[in-house]
């Protein structure tokens, strides 16, 4: 089996195994919170699927992207739901019941959405090249890979939930050994184009992360809690599904490249961005 094939297979095991551990940690509760608020939920949906892809396809245009690095944003860009949003709004004194269930919502959602909102993107970002996925394939495997082993952990959650919180502990210690084992795989792979990656691209990255964390903060409203919950949801894209895609339609190329950076990225300014809200601003009330 070659490199590649490896790192597919093994993207494919991580979405798997962190799609259960997301069900694990979601109580119906969670869901209901966000479900049940409307006004929220249509305001979550419209950050992640329009605002960010908007903002995306601008950025990309005005920092003249090429083609194939264009593809792993707009991947970025349609794929929210990162299992690491909640621990986050913790760490920012924001409601974690409305990241929680946020989180769980877009990630289900994404399965049917990412790939076709990215077969309608392409094209905007292309700029000639062929550069095509299959869609029905992607959402086939979306579904098998993440919300079926979603829908799993929510079932055990709910069924039994003793079980769930004990398996939470070593399912999340699972999580980050396969993230730490596939990012390394990746980037020795990518090695030579993440090494041409200059402070231009870095600062666009930047960009995209502040305006990620800006559609989320302005569109959730009242009370500071909740746009916390949702800035920090809204932010933290889900690398995993978007490699999965990167991964099975364009193998080892950029567009995998550009994944990885900018989980690396957010990863990082996300985190201080949580520390930074945390220790400055004063406890809120949850919604």
């Amino acid at each position: 089996m070659s490199l590649d094939k490896l790192a597919s297979l093994l993207v494919l095991i991580l979405l798997i195994e962190m799609m259960v551990s997301v069900g694990l940690a979601v109580s119906l509760a969670d869901l209901l919170a966000v479900v049940s608020n409307i006004r929220l939920l249509v305001r979550a949906l419209l950050a992640n699927y329009v605002l960010v892809p908007a903002a995306t396809l601008i950025l990309l245009y005005l920092f003249r992207v090429q083609p194939i690095l264009a593809v792993g944003f707009l991947l970025i860009a349609v794929c929210p739901g990162a299992p690491f949003a909640p621990p986050l709004t913790s760490l920012a004194r924001g409601n974690v019941h409305v990241s929680v269930g946020s989180m769980a919502i877009l990630a289900a959602c994404s399965a049917v959405l990412a790939p076709v909102l990215l077969s309608f993107l392409i094209p905007f970002a292309a700029h000639g090249a062929s550069l095509k996925i299959d869609t029905v394939k992607i959402v086939t495997t979306l579904l098998m890979t993440q919300l079926l082993p979603l829908a799993i952990g929510l079932l055990v959650r709910h069924k039994r939930p003793q079980l769930a919180q004990r398996l939470q502990k070593p399912a999340n210690a699972l999580t980050g050994l396969l993230s730490l084992i596939v990012f390394a795989l990746v980037i020795g792979l990518q090695f030579q184009t993440l090494q041409q990656i200059r402070a231009r691209g870095s600062l666009g990255i930047c960009i995209l992360i502040l305006l990620c964390l800006l559609a989320g903060w302005f569109l959730a409203g009242p009370p500071t809690a909740t746009r916390r919950a949702m800035a920090l949801t809204t932010a933290a894209r889900n690398i995993g599904v978007a490699l999965v895609i990167a991964t099975a339609s364009f193998p080892g190329s950029a567009a995998v490249t550009a994944v990885v950076i900018f989980g690396i990225f957010q990863i990082l300014l996300l985190l201080a961005v949580a520390l930074a809200i945390g220790r400055l601003a004063p406890a809120s009330q949850p919604a």
